[in-house]
């Protein structure tokens, strides 16, 4: 223990005085950014939660929302090297979706009905209104997937991001009766694949996007090659489309679908496997897809080869439905009344071999 007379007078003046702010994080911004989002974040309410947004935790009452035996579902993601592209071009107003988009659908693919979303910001100096905007996406996304934004963080960390460079990161909690999970015992072959068109790129293979974007010249202010009217920044950032209410909605008018598969990283060649059972392998048909112009000219600035395009893109397809084949035909007409314009894209098949066969050729 330290004697009395060593220790510092009480009033002995400091050569510097600093405060959290100086040390580069501003409370006083955080609470402005509160404010600002708190709108955006009511607009998500849903039953079991009112969307309030302020307390140490969010509060969802699962008795609230109807269901008898549910099995809690989880999710979590990011956006990857997307936000790059959304950072160099200024346009941070729909990554927000992206980031629920790639949560959100990794839980419609197991039956589940998204409950809540909650996110995580992190930057080296909060920017207001650069994270309003990205939040009042998420609680776009919130919207399109009928869950409530229960609550987020975000974290402003001086030395880890600099400049305007921030991260993100979602986590989504969803629910489903038990006897409802996906994929449900059945899958066979004869099956039927039907296919749910992408929007894009959605938010897989960034990494190789901007590699090609480099290689090409064009700046993300320019307009894009293969969709002039719009810049290229605004066509790579189109946001991830949401399949959660059409599915959903299929499910529960007792649609049987067997399975669903989420093309996202890996693209066809590692998805589709991920619920396909033993000795079964899926045979698509590239002829059947449309593909968005975007990959074309990916494919041919890039010098990317077919192969290497469906295991990093989804080229056009951004979910697959699989069910029986004569209630094929009933659910792309039950999704066509939510303007979802589903189409078959092949079939399952007895095999000892590789699990995704592709026949015919890509539109590239």
């Amino acid at each position: 223990m330290a004697s009395k007379q060593n220790l510092p007078p009480s009033n002995t003046p400091q050569k510097n005085t600093l405060s959290y702010k100086q040390a580069g994080v501003d409370i006083d911004a955080g609470n402005a950014l509160v404010e600002a989002i708190k709108p955006a974040v009511r607009s998500t309410r849903r039953c079991g939660a009112d969307a309030e947004i302020g307390g140490f935790g969010g509060l969802f009452d699962l008795k609230a929302t109807g269901f008898s035996d549910p099995v809690l579902v989880a999710a979590n993601d990011g956006v990857g090297t997307k936000l790059r592209v959304a950072i160099d071009a200024n346009n941070h107003k729909t990554v927000g979706i992206d980031l629920v988009a790639m949560c959100v659908n990794d839980l419609i693919v197991q039956g589940a009905e998204p409950l809540f979303f909650l996110d995580y910001l992190a930057t080296g100096a909060l920017n207001v209104p650069q994270a309003t905007e990205v939040i009042q996406g998420i609680a776009n996304g919130c919207k399109q997937a009928n869950c409530a934004l229960l609550g987020g963080e975000t974290a402003e960390m001086p030395g880890m991001y600099h400049n305007k460079d921030y991260d993100l990161a979602g986590f989504a909690v969803g629910a489903v009766e038990r006897s409802a999970l996906l994929p449900a015992p059945g899958i066979k072959a004869g099956d039927i694949l039907v296919a749910l068109p992408s929007s894009g790129i959605h938010s897989n293979g960034f990494s190789l996007v901007r590699k090609i974007v480099g290689l090409s010249g064009v700046n993300y202010a320019d307009p894009a090659p293969f969709v002039p009217e719009m810049s290229l920044g605004e066509a790579l950032l189109t946001p991830t489309r949401i399949y959660v209410k059409p599915l959903l909605a299929a499910l529960k008018a007792a649609h049987p679908i067997k399975a669903l598969v989420h093309i996202t990283g890996g693209g066809f060649v590692e998805n589709i496997p991920r619920i396909l059972p033993d000795k079964l392998s899926a045979h698509v048909n590239l002829n059947a897809i449309k593909v968005p112009p975007v990959f074309p000219w990916l494919a041919k600035t890039g010098g990317v080869k077919t192969k290497e395009m469906l295991r990093t893109f989804n080229c056009g397809v951004g979910m697959i439905a699989i069910i029986s084949e004569e209630k094929a035909n009933p659910l792309i007409d039950f999704l066509a009344t939510f303007n979802e314009h589903a189409f078959p894209i092949g079939t399952l098949a007895h095999s000892e071999g590789e699990q995704v066969v592709f026949n015919g050729n890509l539109k590239l």
